[in-house]
Protein backbone atom coordinates (compact mmCIF):
# COMPACT_ATOMS: atom_id res chain seq x y z
CA UNK A 1 0.00 0.00 0.00
CA UNK A 2 2.78 2.49 0.82
CA UNK A 3 4.92 1.72 -1.84
CA UNK A 4 1.91 2.50 -4.29
CA UNK A 5 0.98 5.56 -2.73
CA UNK A 6 4.78 6.72 -3.13
CA UNK A 7 4.79 5.91 -6.39
CA UNK A 8 1.54 7.95 -7.03
CA UNK A 9 3.02 10.76 -5.11
CA UNK A 10 6.32 10.52 -7.16
CA UNK A 11 3.95 11.17 -10.54
CA UNK A 12 1.89 13.74 -8.73
CA UNK A 13 5.32 15.83 -7.85
CA UNK A 14 6.92 15.22 -11.49
CA UNK A 15 3.70 16.68 -13.29
CA UNK A 16 3.60 19.16 -10.48
CA UNK A 17 6.91 20.41 -11.20
CA UNK A 18 7.07 19.79 -15.11
CA UNK A 19 4.17 22.11 -15.10
CA UNK A 20 5.24 25.04 -12.95
CA UNK A 21 8.66 24.63 -14.86
CA UNK A 22 6.96 24.28 -18.27
CA UNK A 23 4.18 27.62 -17.00
CA UNK A 24 7.30 29.65 -15.90
CA UNK A 25 9.24 29.04 -19.61
CA UNK A 26 6.39 29.80 -21.79
CA UNK A 27 6.05 32.82 -20.01
CA UNK A 28 9.76 33.24 -20.52
CA UNK A 29 9.29 32.34 -24.34
CA UNK A 30 6.19 34.61 -24.73
CA UNK A 31 8.24 37.48 -23.36
CA UNK A 32 9.43 39.91 -27.38
CA UNK A 33 12.67 38.89 -28.28
CA UNK A 34 13.67 42.21 -28.62
CA UNK A 35 12.65 43.62 -25.47
CA UNK A 36 15.01 46.38 -24.08
CA UNK A 37 17.87 45.49 -21.33
CA UNK A 38 15.27 46.04 -17.76
CA UNK A 39 16.94 49.43 -16.09
CA UNK A 40 17.54 49.42 -12.22
CA UNK A 41 19.58 46.25 -10.57
CA UNK A 42 21.35 43.46 -12.51
CA UNK A 43 19.70 40.33 -10.25
CA UNK A 44 21.13 36.81 -9.76
CA UNK A 45 20.10 33.95 -12.19
CA UNK A 46 19.83 31.25 -9.91
CA UNK A 47 18.83 31.54 -5.77
CA UNK A 48 19.87 28.70 -3.55
CA UNK A 49 17.73 29.07 -0.42
CA UNK A 50 18.00 27.67 3.26
CA UNK A 51 16.80 28.09 6.53
CA UNK A 52 14.53 28.01 9.75
CA UNK A 53 10.90 27.28 9.25
CA UNK A 54 8.34 27.09 11.43
CA UNK A 55 5.06 25.16 10.47
CA UNK A 56 1.54 26.14 12.22
CA UNK A 57 -1.36 23.06 10.99
CA UNK A 58 -5.08 23.68 11.56
CA UNK A 59 -6.83 20.42 11.13
CA UNK A 60 -7.83 16.69 13.08
CA UNK A 61 -8.20 13.19 12.22
CA UNK A 62 -11.09 11.72 14.15
CA UNK A 63 -10.85 14.46 16.88
CA UNK A 64 -7.24 13.92 16.96
CA UNK A 65 -5.90 18.03 16.37
CA UNK A 66 -2.23 18.33 14.86
CA UNK A 67 0.15 20.78 16.92
CA UNK A 68 2.49 23.35 15.55
CA UNK A 69 6.16 22.52 14.85
CA UNK A 70 8.73 24.68 16.04
CA UNK A 71 11.59 23.09 15.08
CA UNK A 72 11.63 22.86 11.17
CA UNK A 73 13.93 23.64 8.10
CA UNK A 74 13.44 24.90 4.81
CA UNK A 75 15.50 24.60 1.67
CA UNK A 76 14.79 25.94 -2.52
CA UNK A 77 16.46 26.84 -5.70
CA UNK A 78 15.11 28.73 -7.97
CA UNK A 79 16.28 29.34 -11.49
CA UNK A 80 15.16 32.81 -13.39
CA UNK A 81 14.30 32.72 -16.98
CA UNK A 82 14.38 37.02 -17.04
CA UNK A 83 14.75 39.31 -14.52
CA UNK A 84 10.77 38.81 -13.06
CA UNK A 85 9.97 35.27 -13.44
CA UNK A 86 11.54 31.86 -12.60
CA UNK A 87 10.69 28.10 -11.38
CA UNK A 88 11.41 26.39 -8.07
CA UNK A 89 11.75 23.90 -6.65
CA UNK A 90 11.11 23.18 -2.40
CA UNK A 91 11.55 20.97 0.34
CA UNK A 92 10.63 21.79 3.89
CA UNK A 93 11.15 19.38 6.89
CA UNK A 94 9.16 19.40 10.06
CA UNK A 95 9.83 16.61 12.22
CA UNK A 96 8.28 16.16 15.67
CA UNK A 97 8.81 12.47 16.98
CA UNK A 98 6.56 10.17 15.86
CA UNK A 99 3.88 12.25 15.20
CA UNK A 100 2.60 16.03 13.93
CA UNK A 101 5.58 15.49 11.37
CA UNK A 102 5.87 16.47 7.84
CA UNK A 103 8.18 16.92 4.77
CA UNK A 104 6.80 18.38 1.78
CA UNK A 105 8.29 18.76 -1.66
CA UNK A 106 6.88 21.42 -3.85
CA UNK A 107 7.73 22.95 -7.17
CA UNK A 108 5.96 25.39 -9.11
CA UNK A 109 6.62 29.49 -10.62
CA UNK A 110 8.09 32.20 -8.69
CA UNK A 111 7.87 35.79 -9.29
CA UNK A 112 10.07 38.74 -7.91
CA UNK A 113 10.50 42.28 -8.59
CA UNK A 114 14.07 43.09 -7.42
CA UNK A 115 15.15 46.91 -6.34
CA UNK A 116 18.43 48.07 -5.71
CA UNK A 117 18.04 46.80 -1.70
CA UNK A 118 15.01 44.52 -1.39
CA UNK A 119 13.22 41.80 -3.79
CA UNK A 120 9.69 41.11 -2.92
CA UNK A 121 8.86 37.91 -4.19
CA UNK A 122 5.37 35.52 -4.62
CA UNK A 123 5.59 31.65 -5.91
CA UNK A 124 2.31 29.01 -6.18
CA UNK A 125 3.71 25.75 -5.90
CA UNK A 126 2.63 22.13 -5.96
CA UNK A 127 3.93 18.88 -5.11
CA UNK A 128 3.49 16.28 -2.12
CA UNK A 129 4.23 16.02 1.45
CA UNK A 130 4.65 13.15 3.76
CA UNK A 131 2.55 13.54 6.69
CA UNK A 132 2.52 11.87 10.43
CA UNK A 133 -0.50 11.23 12.93
CA UNK A 134 -1.21 14.48 14.68
CA UNK A 135 -0.79 12.83 18.16
CA UNK A 136 1.35 9.12 19.14
CA UNK A 137 0.89 9.29 22.84
CA UNK A 138 -3.00 8.94 23.36
CA UNK A 139 -4.96 6.59 24.93
CA UNK A 140 -6.75 3.70 22.09
CA UNK A 141 -9.47 1.20 23.56
CA UNK A 142 -8.16 2.09 27.12
CA UNK A 143 -4.58 1.74 27.21
CA UNK A 144 -1.97 4.36 25.82
CA UNK A 145 -1.15 3.64 22.62
CA UNK A 146 2.60 4.18 20.99
CA UNK A 147 0.99 4.02 17.53
CA UNK A 148 -1.74 6.05 16.37
CA UNK A 149 -1.19 7.07 12.13
CA UNK A 150 2.16 6.11 10.70
CA UNK A 151 3.41 8.02 7.65
CA UNK A 152 1.79 7.94 4.70
CA UNK A 153 2.18 10.27 1.66
CA UNK A 154 -0.25 12.82 0.35
CA UNK A 155 -0.63 16.05 -2.03
CA UNK A 156 0.30 19.69 -0.73
CA UNK A 157 -0.22 23.03 -2.39
CA UNK A 158 1.73 26.75 -1.34
CA UNK A 159 0.89 30.03 -2.13
CA UNK A 160 2.96 32.73 -0.16
CA UNK A 161 5.58 35.35 -0.54
CA UNK A 162 7.94 37.13 1.37
CA UNK A 163 11.06 39.34 0.63
CA UNK A 164 14.88 39.04 0.29
CA UNK A 165 17.75 41.75 1.08
CA UNK A 166 21.02 42.08 -0.14
CA UNK A 167 24.07 42.09 2.17
CA UNK A 168 27.65 43.24 1.05
CA UNK A 169 29.36 39.92 1.58
CA UNK A 170 30.84 37.27 -0.39
CA UNK A 171 30.81 39.93 -3.48
CA UNK A 172 27.24 40.54 -2.95
CA UNK A 173 26.92 36.81 -3.39
CA UNK A 174 24.97 36.11 -0.05
CA UNK A 175 21.66 37.36 0.89
CA UNK A 176 18.91 37.85 3.92
CA UNK A 177 15.64 36.09 3.46
CA UNK A 178 14.02 38.35 5.92
CA UNK A 179 10.88 36.51 6.10
CA UNK A 180 8.68 34.10 3.92
CA UNK A 181 4.95 33.67 4.61
CA UNK A 182 3.35 30.48 2.92
CA UNK A 183 -0.17 29.07 3.38
CA UNK A 184 -0.82 25.08 2.75
CA UNK A 185 -2.90 22.79 2.07
CA UNK A 186 -1.85 19.23 2.91
CA UNK A 187 -4.34 16.27 2.14
CA UNK A 188 -3.43 12.38 3.41
CA UNK A 189 -5.66 9.10 3.40
CA UNK A 190 -4.47 6.96 6.48
CA UNK A 191 -6.93 4.46 5.36
CA UNK A 192 -9.55 2.51 7.33
CA UNK A 193 -8.97 2.24 11.00
CA UNK A 194 -7.87 -1.30 12.32
CA UNK A 195 -5.86 -2.29 15.19
CA UNK A 196 -4.29 0.84 17.24
CA UNK A 197 -4.05 2.65 13.29
CA UNK A 198 -6.96 5.12 14.04
CA UNK A 199 -7.09 5.74 10.31
CA UNK A 200 -9.36 8.68 8.37
CA UNK A 201 -8.20 11.42 6.12
CA UNK A 202 -6.43 14.37 6.69
CA UNK A 203 -7.14 18.12 5.20
CA UNK A 204 -5.13 19.73 6.78
CA UNK A 205 -4.53 24.29 6.38
CA UNK A 206 -1.36 25.49 7.78
CA UNK A 207 0.71 28.58 7.90
CA UNK A 208 4.80 28.00 7.74
CA UNK A 209 6.90 30.65 8.50
CA UNK A 210 10.46 30.76 7.50
CA UNK A 211 13.60 32.70 7.30
CA UNK A 212 17.09 32.15 6.39
CA UNK A 213 20.38 32.61 4.09
CA UNK A 214 20.15 33.07 0.07
CA UNK A 215 23.25 32.68 -1.98
CA UNK A 216 22.93 34.26 -5.74
CA UNK A 217 24.45 33.07 -8.77
CA UNK A 218 25.07 34.02 -11.80
CA UNK A 219 23.43 37.12 -13.19
CA UNK A 220 20.56 37.96 -15.63
CA UNK A 221 22.25 40.56 -17.72
CA UNK A 222 25.19 40.08 -19.79
CA UNK A 223 28.20 42.53 -18.10
CA UNK A 224 28.17 45.73 -19.78
CA UNK A 225 31.21 46.58 -22.57
CA UNK A 226 34.45 47.91 -21.27
CA UNK A 227 34.13 51.97 -22.42
CA UNK A 228 36.91 53.95 -21.96
CA UNK A 229 37.39 58.16 -21.86
CA UNK A 230 40.22 60.21 -21.65
CA UNK A 231 41.14 64.01 -21.18
CA UNK A 232 44.89 66.21 -21.18
CA UNK A 233 45.66 68.14 -18.63
CA UNK A 234 46.01 71.03 -19.49
CA UNK A 235 44.42 71.36 -23.02
CA UNK A 236 46.38 74.19 -24.13
CA UNK A 237 50.22 74.47 -23.62
CA UNK A 238 53.06 76.65 -24.82
CA UNK A 239 56.08 74.28 -26.44
CA UNK A 240 58.03 72.17 -23.59
CA UNK A 241 55.33 72.55 -20.98
CA UNK A 242 54.37 69.02 -19.72
CA UNK A 243 50.67 67.43 -20.46
CA UNK A 244 49.18 64.12 -18.51
CA UNK A 245 46.47 62.48 -20.45
CA UNK A 246 44.14 59.95 -17.94
CA UNK A 247 41.89 57.38 -18.63
CA UNK A 248 38.85 56.08 -16.89
CA UNK A 249 38.11 52.72 -18.02
CA UNK A 250 34.26 51.66 -17.12
CA UNK A 251 32.91 48.15 -16.66
CA UNK A 252 36.24 46.70 -15.92
CA UNK A 253 36.11 43.20 -14.89
CA UNK A 254 38.02 43.77 -11.30
CA UNK A 255 38.88 40.11 -11.05
CA UNK A 256 41.26 40.24 -14.77
CA UNK A 257 44.32 42.66 -15.14
CA UNK A 258 43.50 45.70 -18.06
CA UNK A 259 46.23 46.57 -20.00
CA UNK A 260 46.73 50.13 -21.78
CA UNK A 261 48.65 51.56 -24.24
CA UNK A 262 49.06 55.11 -25.97
CA UNK A 263 49.63 57.07 -29.18
CA UNK A 264 50.11 60.30 -30.24
CA UNK A 265 50.20 62.54 -33.37
CA UNK A 266 52.54 64.76 -32.16
CA UNK A 267 55.24 64.85 -29.42
CA UNK A 268 56.19 62.10 -27.34
CA UNK A 269 53.92 59.97 -25.15
CA UNK A 270 54.90 57.48 -22.13
CA UNK A 271 52.54 55.42 -20.26
CA UNK A 272 51.62 51.73 -19.59
CA UNK A 273 48.59 52.78 -16.93
CA UNK A 274 45.44 54.66 -17.30
CA UNK A 275 48.05 57.64 -16.92
CA UNK A 276 50.66 59.10 -19.45
CA UNK A 277 52.80 61.96 -20.12
CA UNK A 278 53.11 63.69 -23.12
CA UNK A 279 56.53 66.10 -24.27
CA UNK A 280 56.09 69.07 -25.96
CA UNK A 281 59.66 70.52 -25.92
CA UNK A 282 59.87 69.88 -29.94
CA UNK A 283 56.25 70.57 -30.88
CA UNK A 284 55.30 73.40 -33.63
CA UNK A 285 52.16 75.20 -32.86
CA UNK A 286 49.44 73.68 -33.52
CA UNK A 287 46.33 70.70 -32.44
CA UNK A 288 47.27 67.47 -31.77
CA UNK A 289 45.58 64.02 -30.72
CA UNK A 290 46.28 61.56 -27.90
CA UNK A 291 44.97 58.15 -28.43
CA UNK A 292 44.72 56.04 -25.01
CA UNK A 293 43.60 51.95 -25.19
CA UNK A 294 42.43 49.34 -22.72
CA UNK A 295 41.78 45.51 -23.27
CA UNK A 296 41.24 42.91 -20.76
CA UNK A 297 40.55 39.94 -22.82
CA UNK A 298 40.07 39.35 -26.63
CA UNK A 299 36.17 38.99 -26.88
CA UNK A 300 34.18 41.55 -28.04
CA UNK A 301 33.09 44.20 -25.38
CA UNK A 302 36.39 43.47 -23.34
CA UNK A 303 38.30 46.72 -25.08
CA UNK A 304 38.24 49.87 -25.65
CA UNK A 305 39.73 53.16 -27.20
CA UNK A 306 39.92 57.16 -26.35
CA UNK A 307 40.42 60.29 -27.67
CA UNK A 308 41.67 63.48 -26.25
CA UNK A 309 43.57 66.56 -27.90
CA UNK A 310 45.79 69.30 -26.97
CA UNK A 311 46.89 72.43 -28.47
CA UNK A 312 50.72 74.02 -28.82
CA UNK A 313 49.96 77.85 -28.56
CA UNK A 314 52.21 80.57 -29.94
CA UNK A 315 54.27 82.49 -26.63
CA UNK A 316 52.07 84.95 -25.36
CA UNK A 317 51.91 88.04 -23.54
CA UNK A 318 51.77 87.60 -19.69
CA UNK A 319 48.16 87.87 -17.81
CA UNK A 320 48.03 88.87 -13.99
CA UNK A 321 45.28 88.75 -11.77
CA UNK A 322 45.04 90.64 -8.29
CA UNK A 323 43.02 90.18 -5.16
CA UNK A 324 43.38 92.30 -1.96
CA UNK A 325 42.67 90.51 1.97
CA UNK A 326 40.58 91.99 3.52
CA UNK A 327 38.70 93.73 1.09
CA UNK A 328 37.19 95.78 3.55
CA UNK A 329 38.83 97.24 5.96
CA UNK A 330 38.31 100.31 9.12
CA UNK A 331 39.46 103.59 9.09
CA UNK A 332 43.71 103.46 9.17
CA UNK A 333 43.44 99.60 8.44
CA UNK A 334 45.40 97.97 5.80
CA UNK A 335 44.88 94.72 3.29
CA UNK A 336 47.47 92.76 1.44
CA UNK A 337 47.59 92.57 -1.89
CA UNK A 338 48.32 89.72 -3.84
CA UNK A 339 49.13 89.78 -7.48
CA UNK A 340 48.90 86.60 -9.50
CA UNK A 341 51.46 87.15 -12.82
CA UNK A 342 51.74 84.46 -15.23
CA UNK A 343 54.13 84.53 -18.17
CA UNK A 344 53.28 81.48 -21.06
CA UNK A 345 56.64 81.28 -21.71
CA UNK A 346 57.72 81.31 -18.21
CA UNK A 347 59.86 84.85 -18.74
CA UNK A 348 60.81 86.43 -15.10
CA UNK A 349 58.57 89.18 -14.27
CA UNK A 350 58.67 91.99 -12.31
CA UNK A 351 55.95 94.10 -10.12
CA UNK A 352 54.64 97.43 -9.62
CA UNK A 353 51.86 98.86 -7.80
CA UNK A 354 49.76 101.68 -7.09
CA UNK A 355 46.39 103.04 -5.31
CA UNK A 356 44.03 106.03 -5.54
CA UNK A 357 44.70 106.80 -1.68
CA UNK A 358 46.34 105.82 1.18
CA UNK A 359 49.86 104.27 1.16
CA UNK A 360 50.79 101.09 -1.11
CA UNK A 361 54.80 99.82 -0.88
CA UNK A 362 56.11 96.17 -2.03
CA UNK A 363 57.44 94.75 -5.13
CA UNK A 364 57.18 91.71 -5.27
CA UNK A 365 53.64 89.92 -5.89
CA UNK A 366 52.62 90.67 -2.55
CA UNK A 367 52.03 94.23 -1.69
CA UNK A 368 50.78 96.17 1.79
CA UNK A 369 48.08 98.55 1.44
CA UNK A 370 47.70 101.26 4.40
CA UNK A 371 44.27 103.21 4.76
CA UNK A 372 45.62 106.16 7.41
CA UNK A 373 44.61 109.18 6.43
CA UNK A 374 42.16 108.50 3.86
CA UNK A 375 38.78 108.91 3.49
CA UNK A 376 35.97 106.50 3.87
CA UNK A 377 35.21 104.69 0.58
CA UNK A 378 36.42 102.62 -2.42
CA UNK A 379 40.18 102.47 -2.99
CA UNK A 380 41.67 101.24 -6.25
CA UNK A 381 44.88 99.26 -6.45
CA UNK A 382 46.81 98.87 -9.20
CA UNK A 383 48.86 95.73 -10.36
CA UNK A 384 51.33 95.49 -13.04
CA UNK A 385 53.45 92.99 -13.97
CA UNK A 386 55.94 93.39 -17.31
CA UNK A 387 58.41 90.54 -18.44
CA UNK A 388 62.03 90.96 -19.58
CA UNK A 389 60.76 91.23 -23.09
CA UNK A 390 58.79 94.07 -22.56
CA UNK A 391 55.39 92.99 -22.10
CA UNK A 392 53.27 94.17 -19.39
CA UNK A 393 49.84 93.44 -18.17
CA UNK A 394 47.91 95.04 -15.38
CA UNK A 395 44.83 93.98 -13.41
CA UNK A 396 42.86 96.23 -10.23
CA UNK A 397 41.17 95.30 -7.75
CA UNK A 398 39.51 97.71 -5.07
CA UNK A 399 39.77 98.03 -0.90
CA UNK A 400 36.75 99.71 1.19
CA UNK A 401 37.38 101.99 3.77
CA UNK A 402 34.33 101.49 6.02
CA UNK A 403 33.15 104.67 7.92
CA UNK A 404 34.15 104.64 11.81
CA UNK A 405 31.65 102.54 13.99
CA UNK A 406 28.93 104.38 15.88
CA UNK A 407 29.71 104.36 19.51
CA UNK A 408 28.12 101.03 21.34
CA UNK A 409 24.99 102.11 23.25
CA UNK A 410 24.52 102.32 26.87
CA UNK A 411 23.55 99.58 28.65
CA UNK A 412 22.41 99.40 32.55
CA UNK A 413 25.06 99.25 35.26
CA UNK A 414 24.75 96.69 37.73
CA UNK A 415 25.44 98.39 41.38
CA UNK A 416 25.77 97.64 45.23
CA UNK A 417 23.00 95.30 46.47
CA UNK A 418 21.62 96.46 49.95
CA UNK A 419 20.53 93.45 52.48
CA UNK A 420 17.62 93.22 55.35
CA UNK A 421 18.31 90.39 57.17
CA UNK A 422 19.89 91.89 60.23
CA UNK A 423 16.85 93.93 61.83
CA UNK A 424 13.65 90.82 62.29
CA UNK A 425 11.88 93.03 63.66
CA UNK A 426 11.57 95.82 61.18
CA UNK A 427 12.86 93.39 57.64
CA UNK A 428 12.15 96.63 55.34
CA UNK A 429 13.67 98.94 57.68
CA UNK A 430 17.13 100.21 55.91
CA UNK A 431 19.69 100.59 58.38
CA UNK A 432 22.95 102.47 58.69
CA UNK A 433 25.13 99.04 57.35
CA UNK A 434 22.97 99.76 54.03
CA UNK A 435 24.98 103.77 53.63
CA UNK A 436 28.32 102.92 52.03
CA UNK A 437 26.11 101.12 48.85
CA UNK A 438 23.49 104.01 49.13
CA UNK A 439 26.00 106.35 48.95
CA UNK A 440 27.92 104.90 46.13
CA UNK A 441 24.20 105.31 44.39
CA UNK A 442 24.17 108.95 45.08
CA UNK A 443 27.85 109.68 43.80
CA UNK A 444 26.74 107.73 40.42
CA UNK A 445 23.85 109.56 39.99
CA UNK A 446 25.39 112.83 41.01
CA UNK A 447 28.03 112.05 38.15
CA UNK A 448 25.92 110.93 35.45
CA UNK A 449 22.93 113.98 35.91
CA UNK A 450 21.14 112.22 32.79
CA UNK A 451 21.00 108.70 34.69
CA UNK A 452 18.43 107.15 36.42
CA UNK A 453 18.38 104.51 39.09
CA UNK A 454 16.28 101.33 39.30
CA UNK A 455 16.09 99.78 42.96
CA UNK A 456 14.73 95.74 42.38
CA UNK A 457 13.29 94.75 46.04
CA UNK A 458 13.02 91.01 46.44
CA UNK A 459 11.92 88.54 49.76
CA UNK A 460 13.10 85.48 50.74
CA UNK A 461 11.25 81.64 49.85
CA UNK A 462 8.25 81.69 51.78
CA UNK A 463 8.41 84.97 53.38
CA UNK A 464 5.00 86.48 54.26
CA UNK A 465 3.61 88.67 52.81
CA UNK A 466 6.79 88.40 50.38
CA UNK A 467 5.32 90.72 47.53
CA UNK A 468 4.64 93.16 50.09
CA UNK A 469 7.97 93.00 52.04
CA UNK A 470 9.99 93.33 48.45
CA UNK A 471 7.91 96.28 47.62
CA UNK A 472 8.70 98.34 51.04
CA UNK A 473 12.43 97.32 50.69
CA UNK A 474 12.32 98.88 47.65
CA UNK A 475 10.14 102.03 48.22
CA UNK A 476 12.59 102.67 51.76
CA UNK A 477 15.56 102.89 49.96
CA UNK A 478 13.90 105.52 47.43
CA UNK A 479 12.99 107.47 50.72
CA UNK A 480 16.76 106.97 51.77
CA UNK A 481 18.20 108.68 48.40
CA UNK A 482 15.37 111.31 48.10
CA UNK A 483 15.57 112.32 51.84
CA UNK A 484 18.86 111.79 52.75
CA UNK A 485 20.83 112.57 49.03
CA UNK A 486 18.57 114.70 47.67
CA UNK A 487 18.16 112.64 44.93
CA UNK A 488 15.25 113.52 42.87
CA UNK A 489 12.44 111.42 43.29
CA UNK A 490 11.27 111.10 39.16
CA UNK A 491 14.98 109.78 38.56
CA UNK A 492 14.26 106.44 40.25
CA UNK A 493 12.25 104.15 39.44
CA UNK A 494 10.84 100.90 42.60
CA UNK A 495 10.61 97.64 41.43
CA UNK A 496 10.55 94.00 42.65
CA UNK A 497 12.33 90.85 41.40
CA UNK A 498 13.03 87.04 42.15
CA UNK A 499 16.45 87.26 43.66
CA UNK A 500 15.08 85.07 46.27
CA UNK A 501 16.56 86.87 48.99
CA UNK A 502 15.84 90.04 51.41
CA UNK A 503 17.34 92.45 49.27
CA UNK A 504 17.41 95.71 47.45
CA UNK A 505 19.59 95.37 44.11
CA UNK A 506 20.54 98.99 42.79
CA UNK A 507 21.02 99.39 38.92
CA UNK A 508 22.05 102.29 36.87
CA UNK A 509 20.72 103.53 34.32
CA UNK A 510 22.39 105.67 31.37
CA UNK A 511 20.77 108.24 28.67
CA UNK A 512 19.84 105.77 26.19
CA UNK A 513 19.90 102.36 28.19
CA UNK A 514 16.80 100.52 28.02
CA UNK A 515 16.40 98.90 31.43
CA UNK A 516 13.46 96.56 30.55
CA UNK A 517 16.05 95.10 27.71
CA UNK A 518 18.78 94.93 29.94
CA UNK A 519 17.08 93.31 33.23
CA UNK A 520 14.11 90.94 33.06
CA UNK A 521 11.98 89.61 35.58
CA UNK A 522 11.03 92.83 37.49
CA UNK A 523 7.88 94.46 38.37
CA UNK A 524 7.20 97.89 38.84
CA UNK A 525 5.92 99.14 42.09
CA UNK A 526 2.49 100.83 42.46
CA UNK A 527 3.60 103.90 44.64
CA UNK A 528 0.31 104.93 45.06
CA UNK A 529 -0.45 101.93 47.54
CA UNK A 530 2.62 101.12 49.05
CA UNK A 531 4.85 103.89 50.65
CA UNK A 532 7.65 104.37 52.33
CA UNK A 533 7.49 102.86 56.11
CA UNK A 534 7.90 105.98 59.12
CA UNK A 535 11.06 104.35 59.95
CA UNK A 536 12.11 103.77 56.42
CA UNK A 537 15.49 104.24 57.37
CA UNK A 538 17.90 104.61 59.75
CA UNK A 539 20.46 108.07 61.22
CA UNK A 540 23.12 106.61 63.19
CA UNK A 541 22.22 106.39 66.77
CA UNK A 542 19.11 108.55 66.07
CA UNK A 543 16.26 107.47 63.40
CA UNK A 544 14.41 110.27 62.34
CA UNK A 545 12.81 111.92 58.99
CA UNK A 546 11.90 114.90 60.08
CA UNK A 547 14.46 116.83 57.95
CA UNK A 548 12.27 116.55 55.06
CA UNK A 549 8.57 117.54 56.26
CA UNK A 550 6.72 116.98 52.87
CA UNK A 551 8.11 113.31 52.29
CA UNK A 552 7.82 112.04 56.13
CA UNK A 553 4.24 113.31 56.21
CA UNK A 554 3.38 111.03 52.45
CA UNK A 555 4.53 108.50 54.59
CA UNK A 556 3.15 108.34 57.58
CA UNK A 557 -0.09 108.53 55.43
CA UNK A 558 -0.18 104.80 54.53
CA UNK A 559 0.22 102.45 57.68
CA UNK A 560 3.66 100.89 58.21
CA UNK A 561 4.22 97.57 57.19
CA UNK A 562 6.46 96.71 60.26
Amino acid sequence: MESKTLRSCGRLLIAACALGLGTTVLMAQQAPAAAPVPAGPNPSRIDIFAGYSYLAPHGNINGVTYSAVNEGAIGSGAYYFNKYVGGEISAAFHPDGPGDGFTTLNAGPIFRFPTEDVTPFAHFLVGTTRIGGPNYNTTVNGYQSDFVNPYTWGTSLTAGGGMDYGLPFLHHHLGLRLFQVDYQYMHASFGPAHNEIIGGRANINAVQLSTGLLYHIGSILPPPPVTYTCSASPSSVYPGDPITVTGNALNLNPKKTATYGWTTTGGKVSGTSSTANVDTADLAPGTYTVTGHVTEGSKAGQSADCNSTFTVNQFQPPTISCSADPSTVQPGGSSTITAQGVSPQNRPLTYSYSASSGQISGSTNSATLNTTGAEAGVITVTCNVVDDKGQNASATTTVTVNAPPPPPAPKTETLCSINFDRDTRRPTRVDNEAKACLDDVALNMQRDADAKAVLVGSSAPNERHGDRMAAERAVNTKAYLVNEKGIDPSRIDVRTGTAGAKEVQNYLVPSGANFDTDVSGTTEVDTATVRASRNAYGHGTATTVHHHHHHTKKAAAAPASN
